[in-house]
């Protein structure tokens, strides 16, 4: 989830020359490892595992065009294995008393709230850079990415090895960014994409999946939903107190004592899921900043989009149409179109 997919800007610009080239350097790495995933089915000498995974590639891919109307090209028609558990690291930044992310602008894809290395070391660099000049900072490492079909985005060791449903909804997601995209706009971009990806689930498991998968499935997603609360819940808090009138050293300690209460309460809650760990590399390091927003980033608008889909009666194509005239809308008027539909989808 959170931070569990990258935009990587690769062909949209430069922040300085030894960030484009570090991109630059990345991507072909990725082109040099792609073999067509057609071809290895056929190879004999490839893992029966692995194989049986590509095959359920083939099939989402095609399921992701044919019944969800996602785009039909060459993205994920390809498996590289970069030999490493990530392929890009996110640095998301706020400063130290405030919510409001950081954020890294570029020609083609506008502004966004985070910077992707294709390398761990560079990310943790620039994040200690950052650090240095007082900013809360979290890095977080992603299996997924996408070039907003600029380029045909691979499929990849570093989510090929997933449950089939999570691979599923990875694709789903990522296509999701090639059919919209608003330059400048993380939120609406990401919370669309969630849309679609559940929705693509649900429909996914309704024609291909299993009992079990969906049962498994629905666990998961409740216990999500638990998290996002939780996170969403201490994100608020913390905007309360950043807004407030209290002195810069009343606000560190009115922060401070709020993240002590989110790990409390984060016990509390894996308690309640019988000890389920799925989050604890989340919590690893102790939360700030950063790391909450990188959450919101991904989940804010959901409830908007999920209720203009159901307005559409739940016709994908005429959906993506109401989105793409929703977000050639100016910033203040796409979040008023926005907010009144999670108004609306929350009830009286």
């Amino acid at each position: 989830m959170a931070a569990g997919t990258a935009l990587v800007l690769v062909i949209a610009g430069c922040v300085n020359l030894g960030y484009y080239f570090q991109s630059v350097g990345g991507q072909w790495q990725l082109w040099s490892r792609e073999q067509p995933i057609a071809r290895l089915l056929d190879d004999p000498n490839i893992a029966p595992p692995l194989k049986q995974k590509l095959q359920a590639v083939v099939e989402i891919r095609d399921f992701a065009s044919d019944e969800l109307g996602l785009p039909d090209n060459g993205s994920y028609r390809y498996y590289a294995d970069l030999e490493r558990p990530f392929v890009v690291w996110n640095v998301f930044a706020t400063p130290e008393l405030s919510i409001k992310p950081i954020e890294w602008c570029f020609p083609v894809a506008g502004c966004v709230n985070y910077r992707g290395y294709f390398s761990k070391d560079a990310a943790e660099q620039f994040a200690a850079e950052l650090r240095q000049k007082g900013y809360d900072v979290f890095v977080a490492g992603v299996p997924a990415y996408s070039t907003l079909g600029w380029l045909n985005d691979p499929v990849l060791n570093t989510f090929i090895n997933h449950p089939v449903p999570e691979i599923a909804r990875l694709l789903f997601h990522e296509l999701a960014h090639q059919v919209v995209y608003v330059p400048g706009d993380t939120t609406f971009n990401e919370s669309f994409a969630v849309a679609v990806e559940q929705e693509g689930l649900r429909r996914w498991f309704a024609e291909r999946g299993t009992a079990a998968q969906s049962a498994e499935h629905e666990r998961l997603q409740d216990k999500k939903k638990d998290f996002v609360a939780l996170i969403l819940k201490y994100r608020g808090l913390l905007e309360e107190i950043f807004a407030s009138q209290k002195s810069p050293a009343e606000q560190r300690a009115a922060k401070a004592h709020a993240l002590d209460a989110l790990q409390d309460e984060y016990q509390q809650l894996k308690n309640s899921w019988g000890g389920f760990k799925g989050y604890d590399r989340w919590f690893a390091q102790r939360p700030g900043n950063a790391q909450l927003v990188s959450v919101a980033t991904y989940t804010q608008l959901v409830p908007a989009f999920q209720r203009l889909l159901a307005n559409e009666r739940g016709d994908l194509e005429d959906f993506y149409a109401a989105v793409k005239n929703i977000g050639a809308l100016g910033p203040e008027a796409r979040l008023a179109r926005l907010n009144i539909e999670t108004r609306a989808s929350l009830g009286p």
